[in-house]
């Protein structure tokens, strides 16, 4: 019996890697292909195309395979259910936030990333030269990090979210998020979703695979960020699809 949990576990991870890494390359495609002038429209247009030819099946979030925020609007936080693609149109310099869901079968992905464009082009954040957007993106890393070091099988969903608001709010920012939490677990039927929230006393081991996704801003700020991986527990210790 543990030979066939312990395959199964193996089997699940593999099916869940292959389709975040559809995720994953197509924001590398993204950042490769985004220009100004571009409208937001055109930019989910190619985020899905691409993700369907990676070999997405559909998309597991109200159908929406990509959410795109820029400038202003990457402090906006709504349900994929009201979400509608603004006709904004990149700038030379700019911020945007994308937020993916592809699905292959009944399998999940789902990865969140703030891009800067300065002069034109992307910029890493070791190279963003806007002071505030740099230390946003730094601050979304930091708070990842600090995730993974607190996190055990046995750490609530709860316990987690009074720990990552506490530095959110201690480091000057503010939790975005329409709903108040940091992410959730994931499943198989989106209304079967637990979420990183006040109140929720399940233990993170208990679910197979959890997002953590905090949106923050600086209090009167124009700008939000957001970074959005996987996470498992193998033996006890926290891992990333």
């Amino acid at each position: 019996m543990e030979a066939t949990e312990d395959l199964n576990f193996v089997e699940g991870v593999m099916q869940y890697t292959e389709v975040q890494n559809i995720a994953k390359k197509t924001i590398e495609f993204i950042k490769d292909n985004i220009q100004p002038g571009m409208t937001l429209l055109e930019v989910r247009h190619l985020c899905e195309t691409k993700m369907m030819e990676l070999g997405a099946d559909s998309f597991w979030y109200w159908d929406v395979g990509a959410f795109v925020f820029a400038g202003d609007e990457t402090t906006l936080s709504v349900s994929g259910k009201e979400y509608t693609t603004s006709e904004r149109v990149i700038a030379e310099n700019d911020i945007i936030t994308i937020d993916l869901s592809p699905q292959n079968e009944d399998t999940w992905g789902d990865y969140a990333r703030t891009i800067i464009i300065e002069n034109g082009k992307v910029v890493e954040t070791d190279n963003v030269t806007n002071d505030e957007w740099k230390k946003g993106l730094l601050m979304e890393e930091y708070l990842h990090e600090e995730m993974c070091k607190f996190v055990a099988p046995e750490t609530t969903f709860e316990e987690l979210y009074y720990h990552i608001n506490g530095i959110i709010e201690e480091k000057g920012y503010i939790n975005l998020d329409f709903m108040g939490n940091l992410g959730h677990s994931i499943v198989r039927q989106k209304n079967d979703r637990i979420y990183i929230e006040k109140g929720n006393q399940i233990c993170l081991g208990e679910v197979h695979y959890f997002t953590f996704e905090p949106h923050i801003s600086v209090q009167g700020s124009k700008y939000g960020y957001k970074r959005e991986n996987i996470y498992y527990f193998e033996n006890g210790e926290i891992k990333e699809l």
